[in-house]
């Protein structure tokens, strides 16, 4: 089954006011929970995403810039992977380093619809 695991943050500045001990300590957790999903043949895709700033919208045909919806948190990367169960995919991703908001979604399939 695959799941996309979200990673959120609330303050886009913090990576830049972190020490360098705080930033191993998120590549640490990176690196923990990419080894879980290799040990289990698990990733499919992950990726870092760049700011909101750099965002565009569309709605409606109109395109506007920054993010899409005003939001307390942004998405800042994400990671496809294919475990077993929801159980699992929720386990590892408490691997992920503190300071993200973490949300892990089941991927579905569109009855109709073979894009």
């Amino acid at each position: 089954m695959r799941f996309l695991v979200l990673l959120n943050e609330d303050d886009p500045t913090a990576w830049e006011r972190a020490s360098e001990e705080q930033r191993q300590a998120v590549f640490d957790g990176h690196a923990t929970f990419d080894a879980a999903l290799e040990e289990r043949g698990a990733l499919v895709v992950a990726e870092a995403l760049a700011g909101a700033a750099e965002a565009r919208g569309v709605r409606d045909g109109v395109v506007t810039e920054g993010p899409f919806a005003e939001s307390a948190e942004q998405l800042v990367g994400f990671y496809l992977v294919d475990l077993e169960s929801m159980e699992a995919a929720v386990d590892l991703a408490t691997l992920l380093s503190p300071g993200y908001t973490i949300e892990v979604r089941p991927v579905t399939s569109v009855e109709g619809y073979d894009g």
